[in-house]
């Protein structure tokens, strides 16, 4: 349920729910309405990289380069820690966003669908990095690329990442083996890959594919768009179950398999989270109902 607002303070639409927002304008309306509600007080930039004004210590993580690790700090502790500093140069940015047909489920018409919870948060990620001088750019795939936008600062750029963005609808299919390589042969240029997904993929062939961007130098993050019903099973009468994508359906009672389910969707979770940070991939879970405020501060904190 959304928040009451104070009379005598101005909205946030990031810290509405999503569906409220939508509803406020196009994408580009509300996704500015977005970034200038969460960039309102924030007095620095988010993120850290390595450059030349020393920031803070991180523990090493599989990946890092041996050349940032803190060689006194290990003498004195015997612990790798790396170096974190803050960034001199703008930052380039990939947003690599799943439009596969699941992406187009919602569990309840009050909510967005994950692909319009995703297309909004990326926009509102484009714009932030862009406020903060870095170079964006976008690529949409299903089972093939769908739309490739170069990562640039210049001005009037965002407006055609959200352009892309604004026109994308959910494909047929989730066959992501061709697009994801593609992917991995135009990443060739270090920076940040964002990687936006409900990661109903090949898990083995995605995994990959992110370990060989972050073996290349990239920083990853992955952000795993849910919907609340894909968390936790209501638990209802019996039901009828369609996968979108195979047309294949199951009927069974929630009440009966609610705790199984839940057990079995933490256990990917953990799966995803674990494997992606053995690899010095950043993860987070993102469901559909979270503020995109909140969405953003787990996307860009250091």
């Amino acid at each position: 349920m959304t928040q009451p607002v104070r009379a005598d303070r101005p909205v946030r639409p990031d810290l509405l729910q999503p569906a409220d927002v939508a509803r406020l304008g196009g994408l580009e309306v509300v996704t500015q309405g977005i970034v200038e509600g969460f960039l309102h007080g924030l007095h620095r930039s988010p993120r850290r990289g390595f450059s030349v004004e020393f920031a803070e210590h991180r523990q090493y993580q599989s990946g890092d380069e041996p050349r940032y690790v803190d060689w006194k700090l290990l003498a004195r502790t015997d612990r790798l820690y790396v170096k974190q500093f803050e960034e001199e140069t703008n930052l380039r940015a990939m947003l690599v966003l799943d439009a596969s047909a699941s992406m187009a489920w919602r569990g309840s018409p009050a909510r967005l669908t994950k692909l319009d919870y995703a297309t909004r948060l990326a926009a509102a990620l484009a714009l932030v990095l862009q406020r903060q001088r870095d170079a964006a750019g976008l690529v949409v795939f299903d089972d093939v690329i769908r739309a490739t936008l170069p990562a640039r600062v210049r001005r009037g750029h965002w407006h055609a990442v959200a352009r892309i963005l604004a026109a994308t609808t959910a494909g047929t299919g989730t066959e992501a083996e061709p697009a994801l390589r593609q992917v991995i042969a135009q990443l060739r240029r270090r920076g940040m890959v964002v990687f936006i997904s409900d990661l109903l993929l090949d898990r083995d062939l995605t995994l990959r594919a992110l370990r060989f961007l972050r073996h290349r130098g990239h920083q990853v993050l992955v952000l795993h768009i849910a919907d609340p019903a894909e968390l936790d099973l209501d638990r209802g009468e019996e039901t009828r179950f369609r996968d979108p994508e195979s047309g294949r359906t199951v009927t069974l009672a929630p009440r009966d398999w609610a705790d199984a389910y839940r057990d079995t969707v933490e256990g990917v979770l953990r799966s995803w989270g674990s494997a992606c940070r053995s690899a010095g991939i950043r993860y987070a879970v993102v469901p559909t109902d979270l503020p995109f405020g909140v969405a953003l501060a787990r996307a860009l904190r250091p």
